[in-house]
C-alpha cells in the first residue's frame, strides 16, 4: 500500500510516545524465563513483539492478554518446545537473535525461521560465540542464516564476541547465561557498538532479579580508557534464577523520533509524554541531535517538550550507539541547510535492509545530493517531490513520510510501520499531520 499525506493542520500539541519495542521484547522473554507470574504493563503489541510472544508460548510460557497488562506465567527456565514445525518469527531480527541463545535452554530441539528478509540476517558470529558455551546450532541452509536449528544443552563457561556487528548478539548471550549450567564469562572485543542497548538488557535483567558483574581492561598499558580500539569489555553472569515481577514498559525514543522530528522540520511546539529523562535507551541521543540542528528541547522527568522554527542546520554526527536513528537523521539532514555528515553506522548495513544503501538510493530519487560512505553518508539539504519505496523497512516508511510536510511524497510498501509503531498514523494525527494508506 501507498503511505501519503492526507491533510496538514496546525502542527503541535501533546502525544504519548509508544512503548519501547526493545524493552517489550526483553520484558516478555525474561518474564517467560522467570519463576512465577509477571504482569507487564504498557506493552507494545507490534508485529515484532508478537513474534517474541509467539516463540515464548511455544517454549512453554503461558501468556494471556488482560485488559491493561500482559500476564506471563513463567517457565522457571525449564523450556520445552511444543511446536512440531519451525517457529515463524516473521521479520523480527531482534526475536531471532535473542531467542537463538535462549532456545538452547529447551529440553528438545528448536528451529527458528522467518520471512525472506529475516533469512538474510547474518547469524554466524553469534553461533560461533555460543559454541564454546556448549550450545550446538546449525544453519539449515548452511549459510549462517535462518532457518537455525538449536540443540538442547547450555553448559556455559567462557567465550568472546566482536562488538561491532550487533549488540543483540551480546544481549542474547547475557539474557540466557544465568540459566546455563555453569554461568558465563563473556568478553566483548573491540569495537563495542550500540552499547546502550546492552545497558538496557542489563537494566531489565536486574528488574527480574538477576545480577551481573561488568568491567573492562585495555590491551596495551600505554592506552587510556577512551581509546576504544584497545578496550575489551567483560561480563560475568553466575548461575541464578529470574524472578517474576510487575514491570511497566517505558516510552520508545526510536519511535518518538518521528514525532519530535515532525515539529523540528515543520516548526511549532509539542510535548511527547512517556519519555523518561533517566532512560538507558541510546536513541535518547535524538534530543541532542535536534538541539544541535536548531530546535529547543526541554527534558522533563517523564516527558520531552520541543519547539522549533523549522529552520534546521546541518551537523556532523556519530550514530554508532544509536543506529536506529539513521534514517530519521538522514531525513532531517535532507530538510536542513548545509551538508550533514553521518558516520559510525556500518552495522546499519545488516538491519532490515542495508539501511545506508537504501536510504541513499531513496533520497537520490528525491533529488537529494548524497555521498555514501562505508559507515555512513554525507547529505546536502534539498529535496523535491517524488515516490520512494520502503523496501519493507518500517523506519524508512515512517521517516520518509516527514518529507510530506513540505513536498508531495508517496511511499510504496508504506504499511510496514506495524512492525514497531502500529498506531503511527494515529499518533502523528494527534500532532496535526494526517497520513493515509491507499491501495497501490
Amino acid at each position: 500500500m501507498i503511505l501519503k499525506v492526507k491533510n496538514i493542520s496546525e502542527i503541535g500539541g501533546t502525544v504519548k510516545a509508544p512503548p519501547s519495542k526493545s524493552y517489550s521484547h526483553r520484558a516478555v522473554i525474561l518474564a517467560s524465563l522467570a519463576k512465577g507470574t509477571s504482569k507487564l504493563y504498557d506493552m507494545l503489541y507490534s508485529e515484532d513483539t508478537l513474534a517474541s510472544i509467539r516463540v515464548c508460548k511455544a517454549l512453554g510460557a503461558e501468556i494471556n492478554k488482560k485488559d491493561n497488562y500482559l500476564e506471563v506465567i513463567g517457565t522457571g527456565g525449564k523450556l520445552h518446545n511444543s511446536s512440531e514445525n519451525p517457529i515463524d518469527l516473521a521479520n523480527s531480527g531482534t526475536t531471532l537473535r535473542l531467542m537463538t541463545s535462549v532456545s538452547a535452554l529447551s529440553d528438545n530441539d528448536v528451529t527458528l525461521t522467518g520471512d525472506d528478509s529475516l533469512k538474510t540476517r547474518p547469524m554466524g558470529l553469534l553461533m560461533g560465540a555460543l559454541h564454546p558455551l556448549g550450545v550446538v546450532t546449525e544453519s539449515l541452509n548452511d549459510n549462517d542464516k535462518a532457518p537455525i536449528s538449536i540443540k538442547p544443552g547450555y553448559v556455559g563457561g567462557e567465550t568472546n564476541i566482536m562488538g561491532n556487528v550487533s549488540s543483540q548478539f551480546i544481549s542474547s548471550i547475557l539474557i540466557s547465561s544465568p540459566l546455563s549450567e555453569e554461568g558465563v564469562k563473556l568478553y566483548v572485543l573491540p569495537e563495542f557498538k550500540s552499547k546502550p542497548y546492552v545497558n538496557m538488557t542489563l537494566d531489565i535483567m536486574r528488574k527480574f532479579g538477576v545480577k551481573t558483574l561488568s568491567g573492562y581492561y585495555l590491551k596495551h598499558e600505554s592506552c587510556d580508557k577512551d581509546h576504544q580500539s584497545c578496550r575489551i569489555d567483560e561480563f560475568v553472569v553466575r548461575k541464578q534464577d529470574y524472578i517474576a515481577c510487575d514491570y511497566t514498559v517505558e516510552g520508545d525514543y526510536s519511535s518518538a523520533s518521528y514525532l519530535l522530528a515532525l515539529i523540528a522540520i515543520n516548526g511549532g511546539k509539542a510535548v511527547v509524554r512517556n519519555l523518561f529523562r533517566d532512560s538507558k535507551q541510546g536513541d535518547k541521543f535524538i534530543l541532542d541531535i535536534l538541539q544541535h540542528m536548531g530546535a529547543t528541547v526541554i527534558r522533563g522527568e517523564d516527558y520531552v517538550e520541543i519547539a522549533s522554527s523549522g529552520d534546521l542546520k546541518a551537523i556532523d554526527v556519530n550514530l554508532s550507539n544509536a543506529p536506529d536513528l539513521l534514517i530519521t537523521v538522514a531525513v532531517l539532514a535532507a530538510m536542513a541547510e548545509g551538508t550533514t555528515n553521518i558516520r559510525g553506522v556500518a552495522h546499519a548495513r545488516v538491519k532490515e535492509t542495508d539501511r545506508i544503501d537504501t536510504t541513499c538510493r531513496e533520497l537520490e530519487k528525491l533529488g537529494c545530493k548524497i555521498e555514501e560512505h562505508e559507515d555512513g553518508m554525507s547529505i546536502t539539504g534539498g529535496v523535491k517531490s517524488g515516490t520512494v519505496d520502503s523496501h519493507g523497512d518500517h523506519r524508512l516508511a515512517m521517516a520518509f513520510s516527514l518529507i510530506g510536510l513540505k513536498h508531495d511524497i508517496e511511499i510504496t510498501n508504506g504499511e510496514v510501520f506495524d512492525v514497531s509503531f502500529p498506531n503511527f498514523i494515529e499518533a502523528m494525527a494527534e500532532l496535526g499531520f494526517e497520513l493515509e494508506l491507499k491501495d497501490e
